[in-house]
């Protein structure tokens, strides 16, 4: 049961949970009986040598956090703006902490009645938006650029990942779009299994082909009878 008093213009305002609609406003006599009530007779009231206490209310705010600090964790100086000005708080992150994770502060909350102690701070990870990364849960997507030579002979490539660069198999015939695991390199959860990579397939072809790399382009164009719009083509017929 949580308990909130609040002097207003000489009463008292005492609220049982956190519905306004089990708030009375007492004052005088009645009182110390309500009081007394709660707290088992021996609580007292607000008369002369008496004294009562109630821990503070907790309290939320958002932490804007990028991927690479919730995959490493650490220590973090954090500003929050309250009612008595701007506030300082050096905050330990925990590896791993997901987007809308709450991380609490014990006693950074709002002050206690009559002595009563703080309550706690709860602050809610919000992730940044990231340029390359995508996260959804503990995993992570990022694309994987690789040269049209790279997708279709295979190759071991590269990869930027939060916890550092990769390397990653991209097997022979691969094509734009096409997804790697990469088990475990995701966000780490320190209760659990962590999260994946995926490595998304990106092929990239020169913006300006020198000579020789054209004259090499028209060759495979003359000796391939590949064509990428042919399975299409048969699936549109099949349907019709």
């Amino acid at each position: 049961m949580s308990l909130r008093l609040q002097r207003i213009h000489g009463t008292v305002k005492v609220c049982v949970g956190e519905i306004s609609g089990s708030c009375r406003r007492l004052g005088g006599p009645d009182l110390d009986d309500v009081l007394a009530g709660l707290f088992g007779g021996r609580a007292g009231g607000f008369g002369p040598g008496r004294r009562v206490s109630a821990p503070g209310a907790d309290s939320e705010a958002e932490i804007e956090l990028p991927v690479e600090d919730t995959y490493a964790g650490g220590l973090r100086r954090i500003a929050l703006q309250t009612g008595a000005g701007l506030h300082h708080l050096d905050v330990t992150i925990p590896a791993g902490v997901v987007d809308g994770q709450r991380i609490r502060l014990a006693g950074q909350g709002a002050s206690g009645l009559g002595g009563g102690p703080r309550g706690d701070l709860y602050l809610i990870v919000r992730l940044t938006p990231h340029p390359r990364y995508r996260v959804n849960g503990r995993d992570i997507a990022v694309e994987l650029p690789v040269a049209p030579w790279e997708a279709a002979l295979g190759a071991n490539v590269p990869v930027d990942a939060p916890g550092g660069r990769l390397q990653v198999q991209v097997p022979a015939g691969s094509s734009s779009g096409r997804r790697l695991r990469l088990r475990g390199r995701g966000l780490p959860n320190p209760r659990g299994i962590a999260g994946d990579l995926y490595a998304e397939v990106k092929i990239v072809i020169p913006a300006q082909p020198t000579p020789d790399e054209r004259a090499l382009w028209q060759r495979l164009a003359q000796a391939s009878a590949f064509d990428p719009r042919a399975a299409r083509a048969g699936a549109e017929g099949g349907r019709s």
